[in-house]
């Protein structure tokens, strides 16, 4: 059963699959300007300087996507047009905390009128500014505080900088009041597979030390459980773990192989993945090394990083993304200054147009990370548009002195309805769900007020991925998926219906995946993939595949 919705419920979007109840522990607020402002000019400088170092060692002592967003934000503490304009109101008169407070907001105002992606750096923007301030008014970190028992983390925002405090052994559950289900706090949620509900509304109204109940699957948040629901999440919990269990090989009923790999973004994220039961890696995003560094990294800086991560899959398949910077990644040495929506601008393989030397460093480089290793990496570029974008990747990925597959990924729709021309020349394609829906549907995809839109059940997505699985099956090539419909259990029996033969996702979704997976023949997901697409709205596609689905399956999962 899922929690029922009543006075006592806040319904949001569930990221992940778990059921917790807990009691409720809240962030610390943004601290308020006293009326004089308050600070000294002497310390404006340092209390920049001490909050990005505060989250360049939280970005050094995290992994994954939690580790490239920390860098990003301490990024934002050094940016010199930021610290110039803080400086400039001090001069003019202003009190340092009221002169980071309006620099700060100067940014907001500018971040949220380009939009696109750079709207949702707007969090990171504000968690420096409640820093900085805090840091010049002699106040305590804002953010969630210390806990001394296992707790649900409910905020009304978290920024990475406020996830990378969490003590992860106590935290049940992040619930927040706004942001969305691929934000920040959702995505680092999903890295640490912690049950998330992300937009409830008036969730801040519930009281610290409340009992929740937390359900992922349903998106809800319920006040002061009853003996039902707290006996509900202890058969969930104890389920997951015996389907944790299950270390065979992905595939359906009928033995139709379908390969289960993990998202990674750093080495230590390798090492972590390479001892659970995954075939391999399907997605490594590499912008994590290129986030953390004022200057493009080295030749022989990647090759010491691409070996470990080669070497922590000796002899398995290994798929990299060459860098997917711009739009909300920028690089400090990179990225197109003032582009007016940066979404739509020089991101991913685009950089190519304006620093190539940084892809073919890259290349490069992984080919002497397979020299060093024996590995060899199946290598993929981001952002492709066309097929001619995808004969120049492949060839300047074969004059770096790759031998492996090189493929492209499918996130633009353009890509997608040539998927026949892109395949002439690629070895494999790999589909971004987030930004193919996106894409799709002229929708920004960390705007949580939009999350209906990107919804991958919507049937305009769900073409543009059957015709892709379509013309790479016609060429007898692999088409994989590694967006976060990749770890929707329904949602992999559509895609394996489709003809998609691997699924990427976070390491704490593959379990439940694999279950939905052997306890269906191939048949019955190429029936599920066929009422997906007759469907006319995203709830009634997977409305459909859920009546269509085992029974047990759907109970146990509580899809």
């Amino acid at each position: 059963m899922s929690v029922a919705a009543d006075a006592h419920t806040f319904q949001g979007v569930g990221v992940g699959r778990g059921l917790v109840v807990g009691p409720v522990a809240k962030a610390y607020p943004s601290p308020t300007l006293p009326a004089d402002g308050g600070g000294s000019p002497d310390d404006l400088v340092p209390a920049f300087d001490r909050v990005a170092q505060l989250l360049t060692a939280r970005a050094q002592a995290a992994t994954g996507a939690l580790a490239d967003v920390l860098a990003a934000t301490a990024q934002m503490a050094q940016d010199p047009a930021l610290r110039g304009e803080a400086t400039r109101r001090v001069d003019a008169g202003e009190s340092p905390a009221e002169a980071v407070d309006r620099a700060v907001a100067r940014f907001v105002d500018m971040f949220t009128a380009a939009g696109g992606m750079l709207a949702e750096r707007v969090t990171d923007l504000r968690s420096v500014r409640d820093r900085v301030v805090a840091e010049l008014l002699g106040l305590d970190e804002p953010g969630v505080p210390a806990l001394d028992r296992p707790s649900v983390v409910v905020a009304s925002d978290l920024a990475p900088a406020d996830t990378a405090v969490l003590d992860v052994e106590k935290v049940l559950a992040i619930v927040t009041q706004h942001g969305g289900p691929t934000g920040h706090t959702a995505i680092i949620a999903g890295q640490l597979g912690i049950p998330c509900v992300v937009r409830a509304t008036g969730v801040m109204q519930v009281p610290v030390g409340a009992e929740v109940a937390v359900d992922a699957a349903a998106g809800t948040v319920v006040l002061d459980p009853d003996p039902a629901v707290r006996d509900e999440a202890r058969v969930r919990t104890e389920a997951a773990r015996s389907l944790a269990q299950d270390t065979a090989p992905g595939a359906t009923k009928d033995g139709h192989a379908v390969k289960l790999l993990a998202n990674i973004g750093t080495p230590q994220d390798a090492h972590r993945a390479a001892g659970h039961a995954v075939e391999g890696v399907g997605l490594f995003r590499t912008e994590v090394l290129f986030l953390e560094s004022a200057t493009a990294p080295t030749l022989d800086e990647q090759v010491a990083v691409y070996s470990e991560v080669l070497g922590a899959f000796a002899g398995g398949k290994v798929v990299v993304r060459t860098l997917d910077a711009g739009a909300d990644k920028p690089l400090a040495f990179a990225t197109q200054p003032d582009e007016e929506n940066p979404a739509l601008g020089v991101r991913g393989y685009r950089l190519v147009r304006r620093v190539p030397e940084l892809l073919r460093t890259q290349l490069e480089a992984l080919a002497r990370a397979a020299e060093v290793t024996g590995t060899t990496p199946w290598v993929m570029a981001p952002m492709i548009s066309t097929a001619q974008e995808a004969a120049d990747f492949v060839a300047t990925a074969r004059d770096a002195g790759l031998s492996g597959p090189v493929g492209v990924m499918v996130e633009v729709p353009a890509a997608a309805l040539r998927a026949r021309d892109v395949l002439d020349v690629a070895d494999f394609v790999s589909i971004g769900t987030n930004d193919l829906a996106q894409y799709t549907m002229a929708t920004d995809r960390l705007r949580g007020t939009l999350v209906d839109l990107l919804d991958p059940w919507q049937p305009a997505v769900l073409e543009l991925v059957a015709t892709t699985a379509r013309a790479a099956g016609e060429a007898d090539r692999s088409a994989g998926v590694c967006g976060e419909s990749a770890a929707d259990p329904l949602m992999a029996l559509v895609l394996t219906g489709l003809g998609v033969t691997s699924l990427s996702m976070s390491l704490g979704a593959v379990p439940a995946v694999r279950y939905a997976l052997r306890s269906h023949t191939l048949q019955e997901c190429r029936t599920a993939a066929e009422a997906a697409l007759a469907a006319r709205t995203a709830h009634d596609a997977r409305a459909a595949v859920r009546s269509l689905a085992d029974p047990g399956v759907v109970a146990s999962l509580a899809l």
